[in-house]
């Protein structure tokens, strides 16, 4: 068998490895591999493949790999769906308490209840929303 097909089964069995772990290090050792099949396949002998290896893997793993987790690791910068709505202000369109009531969001009407189960909040005033569970919208009167 040829060494530059060893070191691409090397390189898939690394990348499949590095499917189920998902810490970019193994991502980073089969991108070697599949660098080093590459001079194996154009003839670079054998202690010369190894020591591509190592230096790109080592060139990988000290220098990319740190980048790539940096990125994965930030924050979401946008909030999308109902995220989203938690800390608007929205329209009481129904008297809303600890029981029930309809708020409207950015156009779009909500079942809602007092985030104070106490409080009674009259149709026309401004709430902010204080977080959303399932389809309900909890609110507290803005001031």
């Amino acid at each position: 068998m040829d060494l530059w097909l060893i070191w691409l089964i090397i390189a898939a069995v690394l990348a499949l490895a590095e499917i189920f772990t998902l810490t970019a290090a193994l991502g980073m050792l089969s991108a070697a591999a599949l660098v080093t099949a590459g001079c194996a396949a154009l003839g670079l002998p054998l202690p010369f493949q190894f020591l591509v290896f190592a230096v790109v893997a080592t060139v990988t793993v000290l220098f990319v790999r740190p980048i790539a987790v940096r990125h994965v690791l930030q924050p979401q910068v946008a909030r999308f769906g109902i995220d989203a709505l938690v800390g608007k202000a929205a329209y009481v369109v129904s008297e809303v308490s600890g029981l029930g009531g309809r708020v409207r969001i950015d156009g779009e009407e909500w079942t809602a209840r007092a985030y104070d189960e106490t409080l009674v909040i009259p149709p026309g005033k401004t709430v902010d929303v204080i977080e959303i569970s399932g389809t309900t919208a909890f609110v507290y009167p803005r001031d």
